[in-house]
């Protein structure tokens, strides 16, 4: 993926995240799916957010950003921890 293309999957899945807590508030679905779908949502934008970064490190070294790879996703989410 490119920069352009990273960029718009994370206005989706954001964009998705304001439609779950939407209909969590509105009362048309259950919390425990809302839940559920939200963490898969954070960890995929934490893996994208990620990827963007190794492109723009990529590419203030110099370096082809097309080569940077996304992590997986255990390998993200265990950053902080």
């Amino acid at each position: 993926m490119n920069e352009k293309q990273i960029l718009d999957r994370i206005d989706a899945l954001v964009a998705e995240e304001h439609q779950l807590r939407a209909r969590r508030v509105a009362g048309s679905i259950e919390p425990e799916v809302e839940s559920a779908r939200l963490r898969d949502l954070e960890q995929t934008l934490d893996q994208c957010w990620d990827l963007l970064r190794r492109r723009r490190a990529r590419t203030d070294a110099g370096e082809n950003p097309d080569d940077a790879k996304p992590a997986d996703i255990a390998q993200v989410e265990s950053y902080l921890q």
